[in-house]
């Protein structure tokens, strides 16, 4: 199987959207290795600041399973989630109309569950012609099972695997930097 170029290149700021997936109240407290998925989830929202790169949080059927958890949504008290009830964020209108205002090539997708939402649009987003790279270490399901099958299933599929601290050295690019300083707070 050929895979695309893009998967063999380094990840850029330009024309990359964070992707933060149906981290909610009722569902992240099954997760495993939550604690880990919430601060690296974090994480990556403040360095998405320091980028100036632009993020989407989606939140799945909120009046069932609660809205995005607290330490997530006080880092984004302006941002209004995109509410779904598909698994796949690319059979929400809503989602493909904000996607579409970024003019968005690479998605970096972080979030819940690995084996369900996260999957799901990570393989819709390559078939839509995307350049997908997912947070292995901000990514989680109930069982761990599920997650390294959604995990090696993805990677199988041509979607570019990173940890968080990987993503953020590969879009820094460099040292000496205002980002990369700022970045050195978040890593140490």
């Amino acid at each position: 199987m050929v895979k695309s170029l893009a998967n063999r290149q380094l990840l850029t700021k330009e024309g990359t959207v964070l992707i933060i997936i149906d981290v909610q109240e009722k569902l992240f407290s099954h997760m495993a290795e939550k604690e880990q998925v919430a601060e690296n989830v974090a994480k990556l929202i403040r360095f998405a600041e320091i980028m100036k790169m632009p993020l989407i949080l989606t939140e799945q059927y909120p009046k069932g399973l609660g809205r995005t958890i607290p330490v997530i949504r006080q880092l984004l008290p302006r941002k209004q989630p995109i509410e779904k009830i598909e698994f796949s964020c690319f059979e929400s209108e809503k989602f493909k109309e904000a996607l579409a205002k970024l003019q968005a090539r690479t998605l970096i997708i972080a979030g819940i569950e690995a084996h369900i939402c996260v999957v799901q649009t990570a393989i819709e987003g390559l078939c839509s012609g995307y350049n997908v790279c997912v947070v292995e270490d901000a990514v989680s399901s109930r069982k761990l099972s599920d997650k390294a099958t959604a995990i090696e299933r993805m990677r199988q599929s041509g979607v570019t695997i990173v940890s968080t601290e990987m993503l953020m050295y590969e879009l820094l690019k460099k040292a000496g930097t205002p980002e990369f300083k700022e970045t050195l707070k978040l890593v140490k």
